[in-house]
Order: structure tokens, then sequence, then C-alpha cells
């Protein structure tokens, strides 16, 4: 191969979006490095604890990778992780429901409102934006009517306004552990097996083929056979399915539900996806670009708390620092 040869691959690697999202995150570890907290940032649980963290977000984003994919964004995931922490609290604590059908009620409400907002903007055409802001609206009050305008915990009211105090049901327990001898959390196993699911649809199922080509040009798919809408309620649907399991895991880590969980998360999700470099016009990106944008975020996160670095600090840097790589990707992309 000739020298010239691998030199312009070698430029066409560098301008890729996993090559820009890699260095992002090689940029953050080293931040880490530097600023290590008197050597915190070497110890394993400072990233067992942090991939922990991020595990809901990212859990999020997996779902809404899709979504952004196929053109499309979605508003509604953080209120309805608020939603199904409360409804999956108030199923298994004050109903006494088994776990496996709280889970399975949980899951369905948030495919339900997934799909809702999947049929108004495949059907009625509406904007994703303006869909999904009503479904988030919708969803949060809807979390907030359940549950009275109460967290849902292990204290449950009774007829004459006491409160009676039961066990936490050995579900949260279980959500809530860390197996392989305390080093990996349920929560982020939970967000693996989400990653590999999502991985699996978009590269080895005709559906993710889809998924790019409305994405890519909506028009051109819909002449070439390709079933848009279906295509559309599919992705938000699955978006709204990851939703709900953010909502369980959520409810865990808790110990409760809150009907106020999940507010801002989608916009964390959100940065996560576009750190790892999927394009908000669609058609381009995948879910191991997600995992660099989780593992960025997340390491950032991290690097910022065990500095001390006070909360409208962090989070004033952090919108900085997604901008600065949003500019960067669009500008290496010239």
């Amino acid at each position: 191969m000739k020298r010239s040869d691998m030199t312009e691959q070698g430029r066409r690697w560098i301008r890729s979006p996993f090559a820009r999202a890699l260095l992002a995150l090689i940029c953050i570890v080293i931040l880490g490095v530097i600023f290590n907290a008197d050597g915190a940032f070497y110890k394993w649980s400072t990233h067992r604890d942090m991939f922990r963290q991020i595990s809901v977000f990212g859990i999020l984003a997996c779902g809404l990778t899709v979504v952004i994919i196929a053109g499309g964004i979605d508003l509604s995931v953080g209120s309805l992780v608020g939603l199904n922490a409360v409804l999956f609290s108030m199923l298994t604590i004050h109903c006494g429901w088994p776990a496996t059908a709280a889970i399975a009620a949980c899951l369905l409400a948030g495919l339900a409102g997934g799909l809702s907002s999947g049929g108004l903007v495949a059907k009625f055409r509406l904007q994703p934006f303006i869909a999904t802001l009503a479904m988030m609206v919708f969803a949060r009050g809807l979390a907030k009517w359940v549950s009275g305008g109460q967290k849902i915990s292990s204290a449950v009211q009774q007829a004459d306004g006491a409160y009676r105090y039961v066990e936490t049901p050995a579900i949260f327990n279980a959500l809530n552990a860390r197996i392989w001898h305390d080093n990996v959390a349920v929560v982020s196993v939970v967000f693996l097996v989400c990653l590999a699911v999502t991985a699996l649809i978009l590269a080895r199922l005709r559906w993710g083929r889809y998924v790019y080509a409305v994405g890519g040009n909506e028009e051109a798919a819909r002449l070439s056979g390709v079933p848009v809408k279906a295509t559309q309620l599919l992705a938000y649907g699955l978006c709204g399915l990851f939703s709900a399991v953010a909502g369980l895991c959520q409810a865990a880590q808790e110990l409760q539900g809150d009907p106020e969980a999940g507010v801002s998360y989608e916009l964390t999700a959100i940065a996560i996806v576009v750190m790892g470099g999927t394009s908000l016009a669609g058609g381009r990106g995948g879910v191991g670009l997600t995992l660099l944008g989780a593992l960025t975020i997340g390491y950032l996160e991290k690097i910022l708390s065990i500095n001390a670095v006070g909360e409208a600090a962090r989070l004033m840097l952090t919108g900085m620092i997604i901008v600065v790589a949003v500019i960067f990707q669009k500008g290496t992309k010239r």
C-alpha cells in the first residue's frame, strides 16, 4: 500500500465520529489523571461508581440513539422515568404485586408512552419536538396524579392517616446490588444489556437499516418502499421501553418512587448521544458511539465531583464542554 493511501486512510479515520468521540474521552481521562484529587481517580471504586451513576442515563441514551438516527428527538424520556418509578414502587410496595407482574406492567406503560409519541409523529405528522414535549408534560402530570404528589416509599399511609412501614421488596435490593465481588453494579449490567440489544437491532435487523434510511432521507426511504411510519413508531416505542427500564433502576436505587424523578434526564441523555458523535440531523451514528459519549460525560461529572467543584460550576463547565465538542465535530467534517 502506498504511503499516500495510508495517509489518506489515516485522515479519514481521524475525521470519523468514532475517532472524535474516542479523542474526547481520552482528553477527559487525561484531565482526571492531572486533577486526580490526591489519587482518588486511580481507585477502582471511583471508576465503578462512575459507571453505576451514568448507567440510568446510558439506558435512556440507548433509546434516544435509535430515535435520533431515525431523524427524531424524544423529550419525554425523563418524565417516563418518573412515571415508571412511581408505578413500580406503588405496584410492588403498596399493592404487593409480584416483581415479574410489576415489571411487565411498567414495561407496557413505557412502551405505550413511546408508541403514543411515535403515533403523533408518524400518523399526525407533528414535529417530534412538539409531540414529545406534550408527552413529557402529560407523563409528569400522570406521575404526580398517580402518586398523589408524594413519594411512594415503604411508609404506607393507613385509612386513619397513620403510617405503617413495610419491608422493601427483594427486587429493589436485587436491582440495587453489586455482583462479582461487589465490583459491578446490577444497573450497570442492565445498561450493557440495553447496549447489546440496541447494537443488535441497528446492525443485524432489517428494521435497523430502515432506521438509518428514514433518518438519512425520509422521502427517498418512502419512495424506496421503506415503511416509514412503522419505523418511526417502533423507534419511539423502543425509546419508551428503555425509559421504563431506566425508571425501574431509578426506583431501585432510591428505594422509592419519586414523581419528580428523571427531571432533566433527557438533556443528559441527549448530551451523551451528541458527545458520542451521533448526528442530530439523523441517518448517522451508532450505539458504540453512545457508549463513548456515556463514558465521557460520566468521567467528566466524576472528575468534577472528586475535585469538589460546586454544582453550579459543574453544570456550566459541562455545558461549555458539550458545545465545544459539537463545534469540533462539525469542524472536522469539512
